[in-house]
């Protein structure tokens, strides 16, 4: 696959982003159209179409050898199906690898967006340099992947590595958007964040820098909103990012003593904006480790940003064969 062009397509709650990858793990040109969720499934797989026809539009002599997909979970990588995953609710139990395939003739593959995203990191990114790989991304949610010897480990039925949905609180009230109490997603991803700080707003005079980061109106307040207002010195965005730190390195912890990897990469948007906690962070999860040693594991940022979807989409052919053949196998 050396000299060949793989098509990624990174499908998310709110976007549909593709782009032509070489096999150094660049993007040539891309594209990017908003997803609609709410509508139909045709509704849905037409942003899907759209996005890969701009690609192909503006590159019409250049040869598309592969399509890899990248789409929130839970998916049946088996058959190829988006099952009933809260970020796409347009698409229950939705037949996406064999829509595509039909559509375009080319030979495509499907993957959780966490798993792809970590192989891009593995392969050329921040993790490129480390035979043990745990990528955790931050967002609107928190999904993982692990990747030993830059190969993604699926599990038996290829749902391996849902640490987002690891709990750590059970009997918490915060229910996550899965069904469960406790998880390390509704406790840390941006939405929790967000939520947090307009609770102890309503709560306190203080965060008034918070308040008018979101133009007066506590139910404006953000993850973006509340990191902002952090860098600012807001005391209460203060206590609600210590807080944040606090449990994620709790969870942290204990992912160390399951894997011990050698090094764990933090993605997505909130992951990149709270780099600046990661010192304390990995300071923390030591105390939540009986690893000795796990405060020697690096805690470093992606590389990828918001193109990881993309780069890792096209991973899925860009690697060695029987990595791509693992999650049509499994």
């Amino acid at each position: 696959m050396d000299k060949k062009l793989i098509l990624g397509v990174d499908i998310g709650g709110s976007k549909v982003a593709a782009g032509l990858v070489n096999a150094a793990g660049e993007i040539l040109c891309q594209a990017r159209v908003p997803m609609n969720t709410s509508g139909s499934a045709s509704d849905g797989i037409n942003c899907v179409h759209d996005a890969i026809q701009a690609v192909i539009d503006a590159n019409p002599k250049l040869a598309i050898d592969a399509i890899g997909v990248s789409s929130p979970g839970p998916l049946d990588l088996r058959q190829g199906i988006v099952l009933n995953s809260p970020n796409l609710p347009c698409w229950p139990n939705f037949a996406l690898l064999a829509k595509i395939e039909q559509a375009y003739g080319i030979p495509t593959r499907l993957d959780n967006d966490a798993n792809a995203a970590g192989l891009a990191e593995a392969l050329w990114g921040a993790g490129a340099d480390y035979k043990s790989v745990f990528y955790v991304t931050i967002g609107t949610g928190i999904g993982t992947a692990i990747v030993l010897n830059q190969r993604v480990y699926y599990g038996r039925t290829g749902n391996a590595a849902e640490g987002g949905h690891m709990t750590i609180d059970f009997r918490g009230v915060v229910r996550c958007g899965c069904g469960k109490r406790g998880c390390i997603e509704g406790l840390v991803a941006g939405p929790a964040i967000a939520a947090r700080a307009q609770e102890k707003l309503a709560a306190s005079s203080d965060g008034a820098g918070m308040l008018a980061l979101a133009g007066g109106e506590a139910t404006r307040i953000t993850a973006e909103t509340v990191v902002k207002a952090w860098e600012a010195g807001d005391p209460l965005a203060t206590e609600v990012m210590d807080e944040t730190a606090e449990m994620f390195a709790v969870w942290l912890g204990n992912t160390i003593d399951l894997l011990e990897p050698e090094v764990i990469v933090i993605g997505g948007g909130v992951g990149a904006a709270i780099q600046g906690l990661f010192p304390h962070i990995q300071s923390q999860a030591a105390i939540w480790s009986i690893n000795s040693l796990s405060s020697e594991i690096p805690l470093v940022t992606a590389k990828y940003g918001a193109d990881a979807g993309i780069v890792g989409s096209a991973a899925l052919w860009l690697s060695e064969p029987a990595l791509c053949e693992t999650a049509s196998k499994v």
